[in-house]
């Protein structure tokens, strides 16, 4: 089984119910079974920032998919939820984005996937919740924990929880 970490972002409808049905689609079709999930967090959007606020969170899985089949159930649990890449604007808003940030220590660069997720290391709102789950992961070298750090973490605010 690969250990497998993923950033689920959106800021269009019900995003945290969204992610509930989403996570479970994801454990459902990729055959996985869920390790820990992350806090929602709400985020300031990036790249494009005139638009809504994001909620952003994390999850890791085990699955025995390759990361080429696991990539193909994320964007079809993306389909399901109204995510239709080819009609909107690069980062701009969206009812849901599934990014696989690391599948084990594998290293994959191709058209279609990169692995670990080349922006990673950017990005607070994927930082924030993924080191609420695996603080001591060691992703391309570097410790989750210790590129938190190193990067701000100004107007990302934790959720109280749903239930």
């Amino acid at each position: 089984m690969a250990s497998v970490l993923i950033a689920l972002g959106g800021n269009v409808g019900d995003v945290r119910a969204t992610f509930a049905k989403a996570i479970a689609q994801i454990c459902g079709m990729a055959q996985a079974a869920l390790i820990a999930r992350s806090a929602d967090y709400a985020t300031p959007p990036w790249g494009d920032e005139e638009q809504d606020p994001f909620i952003n969170s994390c999850v890791e899985i085990e699955t025995d998919l390759d990361p080429h089949a696991l990539l193909f159930v994320l964007q079809k649990v993306e389909q399901k939820f109204g995510r239709t890449r080819d009609k909107e604007r690069r980062w701009g808003p969206r009812t849901i984005d599934l990014d696989m940030i690391a599948y084990d220590d594998i290293s994959l660069q191709k058209p279609d996937l990169t692995l670990p997720h080349p922006r990673l290391f950017e990005r607070a709102f994927v930082l924030v919740p993924l080191a609420e789950i695996a603080p001591d992961r060691v992703i391309s070298g570097i410790r989750v924990r210790d590129r938190l750090s190193s990067v701000s973490t100004q107007g990302i605010e934790r959720l109280p929880d749903t239930g």
